[in-house]
């Protein structure tokens, strides 16, 4: 690969890194043709973004783009591929969907809203990460609950006040 063809891989993967808020450093690399082809069809299902990626190339990106990845260079060994994706917590659920029936993809690290997670062992704290999403519907629900009991106590106490009035009208005949 010639040094001009290098530098465009940098120059996207850094615009890349820029644009999103989430990705995974995952290894891949034992899984075969089939397997691979079923991660990724299962990664676009799930709008994610799977790149197979060359270390030191990605440590160039990482270094060039806005992001502070330093704690992320030590993982960067061995086989490569990252997920780049809109929801935080979307590909930690697919790897652990992934491997009930297979032993990859290994997590190396995942970057999520600003904070970096290093290990296979952050598994299951990122795939219990809410999302955005998540987050505004437990917050709705939570405004919502309020509304909904004054809206059934008034509801329940004007039947009971409807039959103590009729009651009462009743009684003056």
């Amino acid at each position: 690969m010639r040094r001009e063809e290098k530098d465009v891989i940098i120059e996207n993967l850094a615009e890349r890194l820029n644009d999103t808020k989430h990705f995974y450093l995952t290894d891949i690399s034992e899984l075969n043709a089939e397997e691979t082809s079923n991660l990724r069809r299962k990664c676009f299902e799930k709008e994610i973004g799977l790149l197979v990626v060359k270390n030191t190339l990605l440590r160039k990106a990482m270094e060039k783009s806005n992001g502070d990845f330093n704690d992320l260079y030590d993982v960067l060994k061995d086989s490569t591929s990252i997920m780049f994706c809109e929801t935080g917590n979307i590909p930690a659920k697919l790897i652990k969907e992934f491997r009930k029936t297979m032993e990859r993809p290994i997590l190396k690290a995942a970057f999520v809203e600003e904070s970096i997670y290093i290990g296979d062992d952050q598994l299951d704290t990122l795939s219990s990460i809410k999302s955005k999403d998540e987050l505004l519907g437990d917050l709705l629900t939570l405004l919502q609950s309020p509304a909904m009991n004054l809206v059934s106590a008034l509801a329940s106490s004007g039947s009971k006040m409807a039959g103590v009035l009729k009651t009462l009208s009743e009684k003056e005949n």
